[in-house]
This record gives structure tokens, C-alpha cells and sequence, in this order.
């Protein structure tokens, strides 16, 4: 059992061994002092279960806040909720006091539990809220987001400020701006700020080594800070007048400029004026295109939801500095007889786990805990937060436009996941399968002439693609002649469910869930009942080959799809096992469906491939020598130039650079000495 340290030294317990790859991570709440006494004494060893096992822990549980956690037979986390009492939230399971069948029979699966107290509820709220997110379980509301918000992220650790995109950790010390709901709301961002204030997007080590503008400069789209075209200080004015833009005082940073342009053009200085009309017009640009941009709201996020069909979608909107930064919609895992209202509650303190939190929060639906998680929200943020449900006025108009979008991407949900269902239900008819698969995967390989190869798996469901599922493969084999696409194919399948034969065992093939309500409870499965392969029948030949060696033959349904007479879409042949090749006919919708499925595998195997071969295209030679990291190869460069005049120095010249000592001086000599010699 894993321990995770905690703020006052306890140790907070998880039952499994690893991390799931594919499952958000959060660190625990900082701030929060918890403690497991609790489950030391509380160790199940009375083989009870269900609601007599939560009785008895009962007995012991304190009157104090906490979170409480509900593990089944195989140590799967079932439940992690949280109380302001845990004595009396967890007694409630034990007098039978449930809300749906869907928990009555998570209390009666419940062959354990754990237990860590808090100083406050507020505390409970955001570790348990950390726990969901990490842990995912099955009877919990969750949030299904496998995306980072991107940033607009102003660098602080250089002499000339650089403005980037940016998703992640933000490690590097600068300024963020943000979130916008797109990479591509940030492109265009980006894109007009360029314009108006004129910053430099280029990396530091490009900076370091230009010896005149690039072309950005010549375009009027960047200032020159790196030939000092312009001085330190002005452009340090351009950073200040970027941060106010986007910090929300975009009137005063436009009425300055139009001053400066006024003057400009007092003096004659028409050139001048027209530099300072262009940066007004780029700034107008950047508000234009954001969409609505309401005056009262400076700062703000604004939640709608709307349920219906047992599928609740949750628009989320982010007005920053009086904009709108775009939006996004959002479909949780919840159980359907939960009101809006819950399912709504339950979203927020997940969602604010791993973002910035505004000023404000409008939303449609007023939420039981609206009190808590705004004490929780200002503990996290160090600033106030108000949550509120508006009932006129601007404010109410912003939340109905959120609310029509969110019924509209509700309809545009349903709609999809009816479509897919019954494309899946037709594959199945058409390749005789016992039952509609709820998880297929499709191969294919990318590579030109061998070098770089790639194999790429994606993944189709229910509810079409699943991209946090997919896989690349970058082919590591000595033994597999250049171009060998069945020796390539052969080396994705084994080290795939060799892998997964490790990880998850085989599969136990009962069929699909029995309901509607089983399925909504199970996760996606982590083996597929259909593999698509991108070939015809030597790439069946190879992967049966596998599937035997590995035994799983049986478990898996392979189908190979190769291209047409001509390589003409509609024209593919199927190979499946007990089958002769076949095709479908050209208007079928199977036949689309499969088609997209094999297009997306290919697309994403080429992009992959693409990828790797620009890595192998910029790669610097300082980078193959052992003990050559950032740093030094940073300081190698901005001394030298090029990494071509780093192979050509002497011993004395290298050991002239700052931090690199004698030993290292030789070892980088050595390396291209020998290449040379070689």
C-alpha cells in the first residue's frame, strides 16, 4: 500500500501500487492536516460486508470533518465523499438511508473503507474533490476532461520578455493570463497581441544567436529587442502596456496610445502615428473576435447545465478582462437520478482542482454547498470569490446564453452517441459478432522508406474516439528490414497486449452490461473485442500469429481492411477469421464507419511519424554527448553560435566557456574528434 506525505506529516493511504497512466493525478491538497489512525483501528477482519461492515466502523468514527473512502472486494475504489460529520454521513449507509438503487448496491459491494479527518469541511471539500479526480470512482460524479486549459504565458526570467502559448505546470517564472477554452483562441490572441505591442515570440536560445531582426521584424510584427532595435526600456514599456491589456485595463492601455499617436501626428512624425493607428487596430481586433463582451463582468466563470435523457451537459464560459475567452462544454459521469442541481455541485469543487479560480462564478442552478465551496474556493485562491445564481439584468442574460448552448451541445451529444450506437450495432451485425463492442481499437504503421517508423492505435467507443486511449509505438526493433510492415505490426501487437495481458490480466468475456444502468456504472474496458488492422491478409497473417503465440485468439476479434482495387475508397476488402474476404457495398454506413475509423488510425500514425522525424531532423549533436545537458549546452551555444562551431574548437576554447571544466572540455573534443577520425 502507497502513502502519500501530508502537510502535518501523517500519510495518506492508497491502495494501489502504481499510478494509472490514463487517470488525472493531483497532488494532495496543500494546506490540509488529515490523519489515518482511523484506519489502524478500523481493520476489516470480521469478513462483514455492506451495511453490517459500515455499522461497525461506525462505532468508532469520530464527530469530526473528513473524507471517507468505500473499497469492494478487489481494492477498487467504489465511493470517496466527504462529511462535515463522519460518524453521522457514514451512519446514514448503515440505517439504510440511500437515495437510488445505484447506491444501495454500492453500500452493499463496500467490503472496506478508510477514513482521514480534516480541521474543517471546507478542507474535506478540496481533498475530496483531489481524491475524485485522481482515484475515478464508479459511483462518484465525474469529471471527464482530458485536456488542459491553454495560457498566454509572458516570460519573467529574461532581459527581453518573450510572450508564449502555454498548458502545464507552470514552472517557469512569468506571468499567465488565462484560461481560454482553445489553443486556437490563443493562436489568434497571440497573433493580434504581436501586433499591437510588438513582442517577440521566438525561444531564448534563438534570440541569443540572432545577429540581426528576423523577419517578424521586417513584417512589424516583433520590436527587435534581440539586435536592440529598440532599447531595453521601451521594450519593457511594450511588456507593461501587454500585462495591462490582458490584466483588464484595456481602455487605459488604448487611450494612452491614442495619445501617443495624436502627438505623433502634432509633430509630423506621420510614420510614427501610423505605427501607433496599426497597434490600435490590432487591440480593436483582439476584442472583436472574443465573442460577447458584457460590461459588467471583469472577471468572471459562468456555469449552465442542462439534463435530460440520463445526460447532463455543463457549458462552462471565461470572461477575462472584460472578454469572452471562449467555452467549453462538458458531458460528467453521473448517475441520472441525480438532480442538476447535484451533478452540477459535485463538478465545481472537481473542476477548480487544477485551475485558477475567478472572482466570480455564475451559475444556473443554485447549489446545495454554494457557501462551502466559496470558502473553499477563497482558501484556495487566497482572494475572494463570490458564487452566485442571478436572477436579472446583464448577469441573467449572460447565464441563459451559457444555458442555450449547453441544451444545444446536449442535443448535439445525444445525437452523436445514438448515431455511433447504431453504426456499432450495424458493425456488429456485419462481422457477426456475439455482441456490439464497446471498445475497438485500429492499427496502422507510418514510416518512409523505413526510417522513423511509427505505429499508431486509436480508439473508438459508444461515444466515438477516445483520445486519451490512444497509443503511439515507435518501433524499437534492429531485426526488422527497413520498410517491413508486417515485421513493424508484429512488434506493436506483441509489446501491446503483452502489456496488457500484464497490467490487466485476460479478460472475463461475459458479454456487454446487462443495463443501461450497469453499463453507465462500468468503466471503458481496457481490452478491445474488436481489433481493425490497416492491411490485407499478410497483415492478418502476422497478427493471428501473435494472437496465438500470446493465446488470446480467442479473446480477440481480429478484421484486417485492405485497400481497393486502385487504392479506391469503397472498394476495401475485409478479412476476418471463418470468413472469406469480402467487401460492402459502396453506400453502406458500416462501410463509412469503417473507413473513418481506419482514416483516423492513419491520420494519427502519420502525425506521430511527422513528429518523430522533425525530432530527428533538429536534434543537436551537443545532445548525443553524456553529461551535456541544458545548461551547458545553452552556455555552449551563446558562446559559439552553432553547435557546427562548437565540433570545431580546440581544448583551450572550450574550456573558455563558463562551466565547462577541463574533464568536460575533453569529453566534448573526444566526441567529435572521433566522429571526424570515424
Amino acid at each position: 500500500m502507497n502513502g502519500t506525505k501530508l502537510p502535518d506529516g501523517g500519510v495518506l493511504y492508497d491502495e494501489t501500487e502504481e499510478d494509472d497512466d490514463d487517470a488525472p493525478v493531483s497532488e494532495p491538497v496543500e494546506g490540509i492536516v488529515a490523519s489515518v489512525d482511523w484506519n489502524e483501528a478500523l481493520k476489516n477482519e470480521s469478513g462483514l460486508k455492506g451495511a453490517e461492515l459500515i455499522a461497525e466502523f461506525v462505532k468508532h468514527l469520530p464527530n469530526a470533518p473528513g473524507v471517507y473512502r468505500m473499497f469492494n472486494e478487489a481494492a477498487d475504489v467504489l465511493y470517496v465523499g466527504k462529511a462535515r460529520s463522519l460518524k453521522k454521513r457514514v451512519g446514514n449507509y448503515a440505517q439504510g438511508r440511500v437515495h437510488s438503487n445505484r447506491i444501495a448496491r454500492m453500500v452493499r459491494e463496500t467490503t472496506h473503507m478508510e477514513f482521514v479527518t480534516t480541521r474543517t469541511e471546507t478542507e474535506a471539500l478540496l481533498l475530496e474533490a483531489n481524491l475524485i479526480k485522481r482515484l475515478r470512482p464508479r459511483f462518484n460524479v465525474l469529471l471527464r476532461d482530458d485536456k488542459s486549459f491553454p495560457y498566454i504565458m509572458i516570460t519573467g526570467d529574461h532581459r527581453a520578455p518573450a510572450i508564449f502559448k502555454h498548458r502545464g505546470a507552470r514552472a517557469r517564472k512569468g506571468d499567465y493570463f488565462g484560461p481560454f477554452a482553445s489553443a486556437a483562441a490563443v493562436g489568434r490572441t497571440i497573433n493580434s497581441l504581436q501586433r499591437a505591442f510588438l513582442l517577440r515570440t521566438c525561444t531564448d536560445s534563438v534570440f541569443e544567436t540572432r545577429t540581426r531582426p528576423c523577419l517578424l521584424y521586417q513584417i512589424k510584427r516583433c520590436s527587435g529587442p534581440c539586435t536592440h532595435e529598440i532599447s531595453d526600456e521601451g521594450y519593457a514599456a511594450l511588456v507593461s502596456e501587454a500585462k495591462d491589456f490582458l490584466s483588464g485595463r484595456s481602455q487605459n492601455v488604448k487611450a494612452a496610445i491614442a495619445r501617443q499617436m495624436a502627438e505623433a501626428s502634432e509633430d509630423l512624425d506621420f510614420e510614427r502615428a501610423a505605427v501607433y493607428r496599426d497597434r490600435l487596430a490590432a487591440l480593436s481586433h483582439v476584442q472583436s473576435h472574443q465573442g460577447i463582451n458584457p460590461a459588467g463582468v471583469e472577471e468572471a466563470d459562468i456555469f449552465a447545465i442542462h439534463h435530460e435523457g440520463g445526460l447532463s451537459c455543463i457549458q462552462v464560459f471565461f470572461f477575462r478582462t472584460g472578454q469572452n475567452w471562449g467555452n467549453r462544454a462538458y458531458f460528467p459521469k453521473a448517475d441520472p437520478q441525480l438532480s442538476p442541481a447535484e451533478v452540477l455541485n459535485a463538478f465545481l469543487a472537481q473542476f477548480y482542482d487544477d485551475k485558477p479560480v475567478p472572482r466570480q462564478i455564475l451559475l444556473s442552478e443554485t447549489v446545495e454547498e454554494q457557501e462551502l465551496l466559496a470558502m473553499a474556493f477563497c482558501e484556495k485562491a487566497g482572494h475572494k470569490v463570490a458564487i452566485s445564481v442571478p436572477q436579472r439584468g446583464e448577469k441573467r442574460d449572460l447565464v441563459d446564453h451559457v444555458l442555450a448552448n449547453a441544451r444545444e451541445a446536449h442535443g448535439r451529444k445525444l445525437a452523436e452517441t445514438a448515431s455511433q450506437g447504431r453504426l456499432l450495432a450495424g458493425f456488429a451485425e456485419t462481422f457477426a459478432l456475439p455482441y456490439v463492442p464497446r471498445r475497438v481499437e485500429i492499427y496502422d504503421n507510418s514510416h518512409i522508406m523505413g526510417t522513423n517508423a511509427v505505429g499508431g492505435m486509436v480508439v473508438a467507443g459508444p461515444e466515438g474516439f477516445v483520445k486519451n486511449q490512444y497509443r503511439k509505438f515507435n518501433i524499437k526493433s534492429t531485426d526488422i528490414t527497413p520498410g517491413d510492415d508486417f515485421g513493424m505490426m508484429r512488434e506493436v501487437m506483441t509489446r501491446r497486449f503483452s502489456r496488457l495481458i500484464k497490467e490487466e490480466g485476460l479478460p472475463d468475456r461475459n458479454g456487454p452490461p446487462a443495463t443501461a444502468e450497469d453499463a453507465a456504472d462500468a468503466a471503458f474496458p481496457a481490452w478491445p473485442d474488436v481489433i481493425l488492422i490497416d492491411g490485407g491478409q499478410g497483415q492478418m497473417t502476422a497478427v493471428r500469429a501473435i494472437l496465438d503465440e500470446l493465446g488470446i485468439r480467442d479473446v480477440v476479434t481480429a478484421i484486417g481492411v485492405a485497400k481497393g482495387v486502385d487504392r479506391e475508397a469503397g472498394r476495401e476488402r475485409f478479412f476476418a477469421d471463418g470468413k472469406s474476404d469480402f467487401s460492402l457495398p459502396p453506400r453502406d454506413p458500416v462501410l463509412y464507419f469503417i473507413q473513418r475509423m481506419r482514416d483516423e488510425a492513419h491520420r494519427f500514425a502519420i502525425g506521430s511519424h511527422r513528429a518523430r522525424r522533425k525530432k530527428e531532423m533538429v536534434r543537436n549533436p551537443l545532445d548525443e554527448i553524456s553529461g551535456i545537458g541544458p545548461g551547458r549546452k545553452r552556455k555552449l551555444l551563446q558562446h559559439f553560435g552553432t553547435a557546427k562551431a562548437v565540433s570545431r574548437a580546440g581544448l583551450t576554447d572550450l574550456m573558455a566557456v563558463e562551466g565547462i571544466s577541463e574533464a568536460v572540455a575533453k569529453q566534448i573534443y573526444n566526441h567529435f574528434h572521433e566522429n571526424r577520425a570515424g
